[in-house]
């Protein structure tokens, strides 16, 4: 395994030949994979909170259930990977699974303590499904569109997991700084399990996955958020630009690159 292909679920008899039988849907997982999911996470988190003080919390919500629509229908229309479309998806089911645990909490009272296993139940639930449907929850096997549909379940709830498990870590006392801390120690676990052998790539890299939402969402409102909350003040606008420029960045290179995805020859 190279040090790219990091918590990679791909089999290691994996032939070319073979990985020309269908056109896959998702990147492949690589450091950029990670870098640009962490990036999402925190832009979601900001841009979520951003639209709602902007437009107000019911015209967000519709606005980003629109957009999050609309992504995932252009997702699905395509034949395979095109880094822009699957990034594009992932910001909007950031910026909509934030606002999902944000309606739970906000719009309905639902405490955090409550609203994460929730998400934690529905998550086991997708794998469940997904898993006795198709016996595998290897992201290398997006190559259906039954399957295709199964992962993007999946991607949600990890997102509304995520958010919900922050907001949760930051509200018992850890504070953002602090949550920072906790999910990047908490990330690599699953990294250093798979490496000694004690975890299945596929178990690894979806607790990895699981764990970037938080951490990436902690990141940026430590950064965003006024200094009497924590944070460092920089303000949900200037936060989500930044963010929003360097996902486009490491797309826009990925794209002409082609470092994420699978070999054609």
């Amino acid at each position: 395994m190279s040090t790219e292909h990091v918590l990679d679920d791909r089999p290691r008899g994996h032939t070319r030949a073979r990985i020309r039988e269908s056109a896959t849907k998702v990147p492949e997982v690589t450091v950029y994979f990670w870098i640009i999911k962490v990036l999402t996470t925190g832009m979601g988190e900001t841009a979520s909170d951003f639209l709602a003080h902007l437009l107000g919390p019911i015209p967000a919500v519709g606005l980003g259930g629109l957009a999050f629509a609309a992504s995932l229908v252009l997702q699905f229309a395509v034949r395979r990977y095109v880094a822009w479309i699957y990034w594009t998806a992932i910001v909007m089911v950031s910026v909509f699974g934030t606002m999902a645990a944000d309606v739970l909490h906000v719009g309905l009272g639902v405490p955090y303590a409550l609203s994460t296993p929730f998400f934690l139940l529905a998550l086991a639930a997708v794998f469940a499904l997904w898993y006795a449907t198709e016996r595998t929850l290897s992201i290398h096997s997006i190559r259906t569109r039954r399957r295709e549909f199964f992962y993007w379940a999946a991607v949600l709830a990890t997102f509304a997991l995520g958010t919900a498990a922050g907001d949760l870590t930051a509200t018992i006392g850890l504070g953002y700084a602090g949550s920072v801390v906790l999910f990047a120690v908490a990330i690599c676990v699953p990294a250093l399990a798979h490496r000694g052998g004690l975890l299945g790539a596929v178990a690894a890299f979806w607790s990895a996955y699981v764990l970037t939402r938080p951490l990436g969402a902690s990141l940026a409102d430590w950064m965003a958020l006024p200094a009497g909350r924590g944070g460092l003040a920089w303000g949900l606008g200037p936060v989500t630009l930044s963010w929003t420029a360097a996902i486009v960045g490491f797309v826009t290179y990925l794209a002409v690159s082609h470092r994420d995805t699978e070999p054609t020859a």
